[in-house]
């Protein structure tokens, strides 16, 4: 095993160890997390390509005597992602807008991440080239055959489960009274957002070391492709001048980012982001019939607001409004969502409010 292999090797116990404690530390406030793996069998994706058995994990807080309310994860990330004191900590706790004693909070590892089938489990790039269509039919399977709910209360996603979640309201629109996607938006991935995600799948692809996905170690251009995305599409302007307003603290910043032990696979990384290419709910939209609360931050660089296409989009759903988060010194840009402190009180409120669907004898 090398040097590299057996630091990614220590790197995902460390994440592991950490992830167990997280959840421990929350028990205190709400109900601990508890994690499954469902297999889809035959699962067949939009290309054709079957696999037998697909796995999908999951992981759920609070008894499933609870309302249903799903929660989708960011490109990346996956459902021990979202367990944090800004996301996790300011909505499953007593009294909160998702109070676990009330809920049955199910969080989703997407297709390609958390303990979810993905191309480092031994395929590496034959595994099927799956996309968001498959993403969340996968989770619609996970759901209702995995899990037996036939209604949720809520869906909520972040970024790439935000845009899941358009997908989702008008593929299923009975399956849900409220959707609410976040840092995203409902129209085919293009501009600046799709240019940045091309250019990092193809520093990847082009990287000598890749070796058509059948590398050894991992290729050096992932850490620079990951930190380069990140600096230019996420984090805020004003909280990134706060945190660098020297050259040298730039520097420094970014040093300690190209630094920062890698816990990437390369195969996964590009599926990941290539996923999105053809991503476009727009079309589904006069379909949606849930309460629909989409919230962005002003200063989001993937989604910026000035383009006006939220505001010209959401007025084709029937029960649609848009949440904007201001700009500040408090805001962190496309991370912005990741911090339920800016909406959790309109998340409550429409919890609060919004229509119920009719139950059938």
């Amino acid at each position: 095993m090398s040097m590299m292999m057996r630091g990614l090797r220590g790197v995902a116990i460390a994440a592991t160890v950490a992830i167990t404690s997280l959840a421990t530390a929350f028990a205190a406030d709400y109900p601990a997390p508890k994690q499954g793996v469902w297999i889809a069998k035959d699962f067949k994706f939009h290309t054709g390509e079957v696999l037998p058995e697909l796995k999908l994990g999951y992981t759920t807080v609070g008894a499933p005597t609870g309302e249903p309310v799903l929660i989708l994860h960011g490109t990346t990330g996956s459902a021990a992602s979202m367990l944090n004191p800004a996301f996790a900590g300011e909505l499953f706790g007593p009294g909160q807008p998702l109070d676990a004693s009330r809920y049955y909070v199910i969080l989703t590892d997407s297709i390609g991440a958390g303990t979810s089938a993905k191309p480092s489990d031994g395929l590496r790039a034959k595994f099927p080239r799956y996309n968001y269509d498959d993403m969340v039919r996968a989770q619609y399977d996970l759901v209702t055959q995995g899990l037996g709910v036939k209604h949720l209360r809520m869906i909520i996603g972040y970024s790439m489960g935000g845009m899941h979640a358009w997908l989702w309201s008008s593929k299923y629109p009975d399956m849900m009274d409220i959707v609410v996607p976040m840092a995203s938006q409902p129209t085919e991935m293009s501009s600046r957002n799709w240019m940045m995600r091309r250019m990092i799948i193809d520093a990847v692809r082009n990287d000598p070391d890749w070796k058509g996905g059948d590398y050894t170690e991992q290729p050096k251009a992932v850490q620079v492709a990951n930190v380069y995305f990140g600096i230019a599409t996420n984090g805020g302007n004003i909280a990134l001048q706060n945190m660098a307003p020297t050259r040298e603290k730039a520097d420094a910043l970014l040093d300690s980012r190209l630094k920062a032990p890698l816990t990437v696979d390369a195969n996964d990384f590009m599926y990941q982001w290539d996923a999105s290419r053809d991503y476009n709910a727009a079309p589904g939209l006069e379909a949606v019939t849930a309460t629909l609360l989409a919230i962005n931050s002003a200063d989001d660089e993937r989604n910026p607001p000035e383009t006006g296409i939220m505001d010209r989009e959401v007025k084709r759903v029937k029960n649609g409004r848009v949440l904007l988060i201001p700009a500040s010194a408090d805001t962190r840009g496309h991370a912005t969502l990741g911090m339920a402190k800016f909406y959790a009180k309109e998340i409550g409120e429409l919890l609060a409010t919004a229509p119920r669907a009719a139950k059938t004898p």
